[in-house]
């Protein structure tokens, strides 16, 4: 039935045993907004000049480290050599990892997690694992965090 969950049998593991490390999480996004981006833009190309120790392939593959990102959150000119689409998935980017990620989370986290959704969309981002699991995972955020532990 559409909009139901159709498992058959009961889960192997129980869902409060269940930990979704936030880094690992910003780590797949991440990867997979530079995998959505053009590779001859300015963007990218600003990448491979902040970076210049990164290899070219590690740049193109979007793999990058905690201190990395945070690097990048914190650039304006990343920011503006990015059109409007990359713009806006980058600032959904920012904003899951601060209000959803980080130490606090948002009352209407979902709301932010739908808005990184429809922008890794429109920027042609694959649906990888990470994003399916946050997409279809959401209830479990919503019972309990990891860090509750």
């Amino acid at each position: 039935m559409p909009g139901e969950k159709n498992v058959i049998n009961p889960p192997l593991v129980l869902l409060d045993k269940i930990f979704l490390l936030p880094l690992h999480i910003k780590l797949g996004l991440m990867k997979n907004f530079v995998k959505g981006m053009d590779k001859t833009g300015h963007g990218f190309e600003y990448l491979r000049n902040k970076f210049p120790y990164v290899s070219d392939a590690n740049i193109k593959e979007g793999v990058f480290i905690g201190p990395q990102i945070r690097e990048l959150m914190q650039d304006k000119q990343f920011y503006e050599d990015l059109n409007e689409t990359k713009r806006n998935a980058w600032l959904s980017f920012k904003r899951i990892c601060k209000d959803f990620l980080g130490n606090h989370k948002a009352a209407n986290y979902q709301d932010f997690v739908q808005d990184l959704l429809t922008s890794y969309k429109a920027m042609g981002c694959n649906m990888s694992l990470k994003i399916h699991f946050l997409e279809s995972h959401l209830d479990i955020f919503r019972r309990k965090s990891w860090r509750s532990q």
